[in-house]
């Protein structure tokens, strides 16, 4: 063996991405799948773990099967497998590691507090002050909203109470990939976030904190052991292995969330830049020395899986997934006003589109809050759409608007965020499938005023930093290493012209959030049952 490699698994809302990474930071092989999400119910989002599971080892096998072809690696070259993923999703697991019903995923709102406690058996006065302000000061969040791994939890405990007798143990996506592949449930302290449950005023603590998990509702016994970030979990299971041409003696390491990776590849664990990811959701990294948290932006600290750090995370939700949805229901709809889109790069096209288009798209303005919004605040019942549209609109300007109104949403919490954290960022490494396209990344610089720094391989910047932290875990590479591996393919500059009118529009942003936030809640409203 010449050289070692890392098969890694980046599980995403929309599905999983599989590599094969070399110690270089090099993908030789990659897969990619789609995995469909459930909304069988006001308020749900689910997807099934049989789905997600049958696509993952797909996509693992395409991308051993691209690495032997293209760079002649030996699926036996491969010394080890470490998954990320969204996060604040949970499958529960019996005893023998089977999934008890489809996963509850992160835009799940039945756990939110307005409808959990209408369920039978939830205890009055849950969540009281001094539980909450507990919550805050040993883990830097609390159950405030649904839409959180404990939520979920608690909803399967008072909404599926059969299910929740035979429950072993509750899994984040990432953890119940390694369960599949090792056979071991388990979790460590960043793939646990979202359970509340851990005190995250100790990097590295191994332990659930006994007050957390008396106020969280949820027996001890259905958490998964909690082991160190990139622990060793054990081998492949032999049948998991033969199905992927993989060593008996592959091991599999406790990976991490998929923000906590992109932040490794961007090198956002030290720096005076910030990492931007503008994947199916957008979010802000950096990092900081202590933990923080504020409830009025909700911009808060996870534990750094790297370099002693505690890491921002300032979600801003719903992001490239508005592409999609425009090419699909507005442009190659499958409807019938359908155009074919088989002959066609859809997003090169899109690029086109939005290059066409002059900055402001001719006053058109794209709201980018299509399952509610974190920014400017958080409101589940707000959503997107098209305002100041006029006869002389063409699809360049809406094309174009959707990529201003995403950038211009990232710029409602670039101030927040460097507030937070009490600096200027010098820069931005932008990563993402956004990243890929040039015109999207001027867009951004101009909006945000500052550089931005394409990551090279921007598509695979999660799978690059999740393969950094398992080489550095083995002890194959320093911390050193993992900042000087990623490249950067380009860097753009703000245009000033460009940038003093993409201050106007931020002006005209903020009061169309505040002009039809009335309007959305109304028409949101939870339906009485």
């Amino acid at each position: 063996m010449t050289a070692p490699y890392l098969l890694t698994v980046d599980l995403g809302t929309s599905g999983p991405k599989a590599a094969v990474v070399g110690i270089d930071g090099r993908v030789v092989g990659s897969g990619q799948a789609k995995v469909t999400t459930l909304f069988p119910a006001e308020g749900a989002a689910e997807q099934d773990p049989s789905e997600i599971w049958a696509v993952t080892l797909d996509t693992c096998r395409t991308a051993l099967a691209e690495s032997q072809s293209a760079a002649g690696v030996d699926p036996g070259e491969v010394v080890a497998v470490i998954v990320s993923s969204q996060y604040s999703s949970v499958v529960p697991v019996d005893a023998h590691g089977n999934h008890l019903a489809n996963m509850v995923i992160w835009m799940d709102q039945r756990g939110s507090s307005k409808r959990i406690k209408h369920l039978p058996g939830y205890p009055s006065g849950t969540d009281s002050p001094a539980a909450l302000a507990r919550w805050l000061r040993i883990h830097g969040l609390a159950p405030i909203g649904g839409g959180i791994g404990l939520t979920h939890m608690r909803w399967i405990r008072f909404g599926l109470p059969d299910v929740y007798e035979r429950t072993a143990a509750f899994l984040e996506p990432m953890d119940f990939l390694a369960l599949r592949f090792s056979g071991r449930a388990t979790a460590n302290q960043c793939t646990a976030f979202m359970s509340l449950t851990v005190d995250n005023r100790t990097l590295g603590s191994t332990e659930y904190h006994p007050k957390l998990v008396e106020q969280s509702l949820i027996d001890r016994d259905k958490l998964p052991e909690l082991v160190p970030v990139g622990a060793n979990l054990g081998s492949v299971l032999p049948a998991i292995a033969a199905k992927l041409g993989l060593s008996e003696s592959t091991m599999v390491l406790s990976g991490c969330n998929d923000t906590q990776a992109g932040a490794i590849a961007a090198g956002a664990f030290q720096g005076s830049h910030a990492g931007i990811a503008l994947g199916t959701t957008g979010v802000i990294v950096t990092h900081r020395t202590n933990r923080k948290t504020d409830p009025f932006t909700s911009i808060f600290t996870v534990p750094s899986p790297i370099g002693g750090c505690h890491l921002v995370s300032a979600e801003n939700g719903v992001a490239g997934v508005g592409v999609d949805h425009f090419l699909g229901t507005m442009v190659y709809g499958d409807d019938p006003f359908g155009t074919a889109a088989s002959f066609v790069d859809a997003y090169a096209a899109f690029d086109q589109a939005v290059a066409l288009a002059e900055p402001g798209a001719r006053g058109v303005m794209y709201l980018p809050w299509l399952r509610g919004s974190i920014a400017p605040k958080a409101d589940s019942r707000m959503r997107g759409g098209f305002i100041n549209v006029g006869l002389d609109t063409d699809r360049n300007d809406l094309a174009r608007a959707v990529c201003e109104g995403i950038a211009l949403n990232f710029r409602s919490l670039w101030r927040p965020v460097e507030k937070f954290v009490k600096r200027e960022f010098s820069h931005v490494v932008f990563y993402g499938g956004g990243a890929k396209s040039d015109v999207w990344s001027q867009i951004m610089a101009d909006v945000l005023g500052v550089p931005i720094h394409q990551l090279d391989q921007p598509r695979h910047a999660n799978t690059v930093g999740t393969a950094l932290l398992g080489f550095e875990r083995l002890g194959l590479i320093g911390v050193d290493d993992v900042l000087r591996i990623p490249k950067v393919n380009a860097v753009l500059e703000p245009n000033p012209a460009n940038v003093v009118r993409y201050d106007e529009l931020s002006e005209h942003f903020g009061q169309a959030f505040k002009a039809t936030r009335p309007l959305f809640r109304a028409l949101n409203r939870p339906t009485k049952t």
